[in-house]
């Protein structure tokens, strides 16, 4: 089976993952803290937080941000559901929005600012598929409505400008990211003092950690704030440091494959479109495809499948789950709903290549066919 995606993990990894076991140290500790700045430093920015995930790093930078009951923040539909929960975890109301349009998934600027109230005090922007969103004209619009801005870069690692539109950007190493660390995430941010403020929720609101107090750095401690235990372990770190080297490399082979995938879904398949036609900064996080009006998307997947090739949907529309619906009943996203009913995710990790895609491109184009051959029938 053709998959979706792929961890790319060998013997580094696992050499890796032995010199922390070996040093006796597994908790967070220095290699921690030579992964945030690493990582940091490939995102062209001062400093990290490396958290245990990127859902722990959205309501961490929220948190930090002080917003909380009362408040609303403007979120897309067309997103994990993890995007949306973090904003319910602080006390705040998501308020849906819809896309640009099926071609252009990202949140619309149009419908956020019909959508802002007295009571709206941030955006959180999703860097769907790892493409990033407009930064000037949401900064614009953010400083004309005297908005925070967070942007959740779970699709985005290694993208130079990702996580760094807003007061805060957060990304996931979950293992079908473009570097993995199994689980895990980190929170970038502009101002120094709301990163520190992460730094210290992160681990339970404690002013020093168990590494400090036994190296004799810190006698004790202090508890400043209600925190979590958000941290990120030792191991984690270790696999980080190797993947974040491999990464640029990664995401040119990303790059290439989408490329060649648009030259051969316009042969084969022309009435497939791709979505983000228009080039734009992107960490080419998946392959995701809008199949023609009135097209069984099931059968299709049914088909694929069935020729070895694993598809996926990225997303069902959040405003759609039952607990989204019932909560806020009435929510329309007409562009959302039409981009969720025709989205079809095809494989794409840099294990592939064009001869995978070749492969993946024709399955499609045989599937559409038997479907018109029926229909016509």
């Amino acid at each position: 089976m053709l998959l979706v995606a792929e961890p790319s993990l060998g013997e580094e990894e696992k050499a890796a993952l032995a010199a922390v076991i070996d040093a006796g140290w597994i908790t967070m500790g220095d290699r921690v803290r030579a992964f945030e700045k690493a990582f940091a430093e490939t995102q062209g920015v001062p400093d990290s937080v490396a958290v245990s995930s990127a859902t722990a790093g959205l309501h961490l930078a929220l948190a930090a941000l002080g917003i909380g009951p009362g408040d609303e923040v403007l979120v897309p539909s067309a997103t994990f559901v993890a995007t949306a929960n973090v904003i319910l975890h602080v006390g705040a109301t998501p308020v849906f929005v819809d896309v640009e349009d099926p071609a252009l998934p990202l949140m619309s600027l149009d419908d956020a600012a019909a959508k802002v109230t007295e009571r709206t005090c941030a955006a959180m922007l999703v860097d769907y598929a790892g493409y990033l969103p407009d930064a000037g004209r949401w900064r614009a619009f953010a400083e004309a409505h005297g908005l925070r801005l967070i942007e959740d870069a779970a699709h985005a690692a290694g993208v130079r400008g990702a996580g760094t539109i807003g007061d805060a950007g957060v990304f996931s190493f979950y293992g079908n990211k473009n570097m993995t660390t199994a689980e895990g995430g980190a929170v970038i941010a502009r101002d120094p003092a709301v990163l520190e403020r992460v730094r210290n929720l992160r681990g339970h609101g404690m002013t020093t950690s168990v590494q400090q107090r036994l190296s004799g750095h810190a006698s004790g401690y202090d508890v400043i704030a209600p925190g979590f235990n958000y941290r990120m372990d030792e191991l984690r770190a270790a696999i980080g440091l190797v993947q974040l080297a491999k990464l640029p490399g990664w995401n040119a082979t990303r790059k290439d494959l989408t490329g060649l995938y648009r030259t051969r879904l316009a042969d084969e398949c022309p009435d497939v479109t791709v979505p983000f036609a228009e080039p734009r900064a992107s960490a080419h996080h998946i392959m995701a495809v809008l199949l023609p009006d009135g097209v069984d998307r099931q059968r299709v997947a049914d088909a694929l499948r069935a020729e070895g090739v694993q598809t996926s949907v990225h997303y069902a529309p959040l405003h759609h789950f039952t607990y989204y619906r019932e909560r806020f009943p009435g929510v329309s996203l007409p562009r959302t709903e039409d981009f969720a009913r025709r989205e079809l995710t095809l494989p794409l990790h840099p294990k592939m290549d064009a001869a995978d895609v070749d492969a993946v491109v024709r399955a499609l184009a045989r599937a559409l066919s038997s479907q018109r051959e029926g229909i016509a029938a």
